[in-house]
């Protein structure tokens, strides 16, 4: 298609543990394949996706309308319309969004759609593998799991001597 507008698109709700928040894929529905783009909306004290970062895919996020704070790179950071902030593809690109005021946030958050990719959680001491379809993407995954990041094995171990 190539071209949508947000207003025809119905909006996703999420509320899981600690995480409430709305979103609408807009690359999802524009037919984009290597870019990644949502609208995002968080009431009022409220929080998006757990910290984490990517990294095999950089992200970006520019504000929209309201306040909040970003969490990047273990570093608080206050958020207004306007504001643009890259999260590289790498531990430093570590982030999460919060909305601690009393009005609702809006953000766009850009990605390239790289995969494979592994997406690192540290205060959830686990990972993501994402193989076939990029985090965010709508293919069908070859290989999809999340893993304890401690649970590593020795690569010569073989199964009898576990």
């Amino acid at each position: 298609m190539g071209q949508v507008n947000e207003t025809d698109l119905e909006w996703a709700e999420y509320d899981e543990d600690d995480a409430t928040f709305r979103r609408k894929r807009l690359g999802e529905a524009a037919d984009s394949e290597r870019l990644g783009c949502s609208l995002y909306e968080l009431p009022p004290e409220s929080r998006a996706w757990p910290y984490h970062y990517h990294t095999a895919n950089e992200e970006a996020l520019y504000v929209l309308a309201g306040s909040g704070t970003l969490r990047l790179d273990g570093e608080t950071h206050a958020l207004e319309a306007g504001d643009f902030v890259a999260c590289p593809a790498d531990e430093s690109g570590g982030h999460r969004v919060c909305n601690d005021s009393n009005d609702p946030l809006r953000y766009l958050a850009i990605s390239t759609m790289v995969e494979p990719d592994v997406t690192v959680y540290p205060e959830r001491e686990k990972l993501g593998v994402f193989v076939g379809s990029p985090p965010g993407g709508r293919g069908e995954r070859s290989l999809h799991g999340y893993y304890p990041l401690d649970a590593d094995v020795d690569y010569w171990e073989s199964d009898d001597e576990r």
